[in-house]
């Protein structure tokens, strides 16, 4: 369990936390390219880390993410002109380049220079691999690159990127990608895989109670879940969790996936969920490599509003499963289909995390063996955010190279970690980049 005062530093990360600070260090994917699709098109809402914010793609294409409200009167920039480089006020005509300058005062005397004392807090953006990012954090501390994870390095139709909205903190969320062993449960369906003849989820089946091991590395952790396996030898699934919140999970074959937290603020995240290969195109429908009721889900999205408990809203994608239809829970295929009788790995997911409440009372926990790579993972957040504190950056934030690592699914006689990575050393490392 965690203490109460280490429970609200780990999950609060509004400016001027701890915790907030850290995840400024680093470059954060928060916009999907579909939101921006095109130059001068109508700006979006955002909040990322409790932050209220307005982006917006410019004439020449270039992505802004700014402070939501002018300084003028403080009123809100999403109902302002995108229009020559710049996004205008309707109020009173104010306009902002995508850097935060004030390139026009229209209201005030032409010979005023009050235009060039105004500017508003914009950030960073890069856009890269699929994903819109930004950094937040100190201009002296930016580092040069996002982390070059192989799902950016693919060509874009090896890649797909799907983003959506929780009502959670994100802590719930990051740990349920680094939880393997509840696969064996919420995940357990009564029905064949097609993808492989039932060897990996038998194992599921018989082995319920995996051995977890952890190794660190400069980026964040390995760690694996060991289960036994009939015929001998032990089926691991080694999953990369990658500071600050991004989880390799482990599949048999290609595509792989990555999914990535972003914190909106204490009770809300995105999740961005990247599914890549290296082996060619993915198909145009991205559910048709994943068994059916396994993996996406009915997940029917819409583009729609979120409003928060303080009157203001966001623009994002939201799911038609959710809390208030109960995930469209089937009571009837929890008793003969699957175990939850909730259709797709997120959405039950989801149901769990969610279902927490919007933050966890940690405090009431009793964790077990299986917990290891969620202890671990919240160390780490800890003491790294506590060492900020003390002026000592993290290390993984300015070294993009170190994210260059992959998750493993294999049958193997050995029965440590580490002699599993050793083995399968190529198969965990992106010794090169693809394009």
């Amino acid at each position: 369990m965690l203490s109460a005062a280490d429970n609200a530093l780990i999950t609060q990360t509004n400016p001027g936390t701890p915790m907030g600070e850290l995840f400024r260090r680093f470059w954060l994917p928060v916009v999907h390219p579909d939101e921006l699709p095109e130059p001068d098109c109508p700006p979006i809402r955002i909040r990322v880390l409790g932050e209220d914010l307005v982006a917006f793609r410019d004439t020449n294409g270039q992505v802004g993410i700014m402070e939501a409200f002018c300084p003028h009167r403080r009123a809100p920039l999403f109902y302002g002109r995108n229009e020559e480089c710049g996004l205008r006020c309707v109020y009173h005509g104010w306009k902002f380049d995508a850097a935060g300058n004030c390139i026009d005062m229209p209201n005030e005397p032409a010979e005023s220079d009050f235009s060039s004392k105004v500017k508003l807090q914009a950030y960073p953006t890069r856009e890269w691999g699929g994903v819109i990012w930004v950094y937040m954090g100190p201009a002296e501390h930016m580092p040069a690159d996002p982390p070059a994870m192989e799902w950016g390095l693919v060509a874009p139709s090896q890649r797909r990127v799907v983003k959506n909205f929780q009502e959670c903190n994100y802590l719930q969320a990051l740990e349920g990608d680094i939880d393997t062993a509840h696969v064996s449960y919420l995940h357990q369906s009564f029905r064949p895989d097609p993808r492989n003849g039932g060897v990996v989820r038998d194992v599921g089946r018989v082995d319920k109670a995996p051995k977890l091991m952890v190794l660190h590395h400069d980026a964040g952790f390995a760690y694996g879940g060991r289960r036994n396996v009939r015929e001998g030898g032990y089926y691991w699934r080694v999953t990369q969790f990658l500071w600050p919140t991004y989880a390799f999970i482990p599949a048999f074959s290609w595509p792989k996936t990555c999914t990535y937290t972003v914190p909106v603020d204490d009770h809300h995240c995105f999740r961005f969920s990247f599914a890549y290969t290296i082996e060619g195109d993915l198909p145009t429908d991205a559910r048709s490599w994943i068994a059916p009721g396994e993996g996406l889900g009915p997940w029917s999205r819409h583009y729609g509003q979120h409003w928060f408990e303080d009157g203001l809203c966001i623009d994002t994608w939201l799911l038609e499963q959710n809390k208030r239809n109960h995930y469209f829970l089937d009571r009837q295929r929890q008793r003969t289909e699957s175990f939850t009788g909730i259709e797709g790995i997120p959405t039950q997911d989801r149901a769990m995390t969610e279902g927490m409440g919007f933050i966890c009372d940690r405090t009431r926990e009793r964790l077990g063996t299986t917990d290891v790579a969620v202890i671990a993972a919240r160390r780490g957040l800890i003491d790294m955010a506590r060492a900020l504190e003390k002026s000592v950056e993290p290390y993984s934030a300015t070294h993009a190279e170190a994210y260059r690592l992959r998750a493993l699914d294999v049958v193997t006689p050995d029965g440590e970690l580490g002699p599993v990575l050793e083995r399968y050393r190529d198969e965990v490392s992106v010794p090169v980049q693809v394009n």
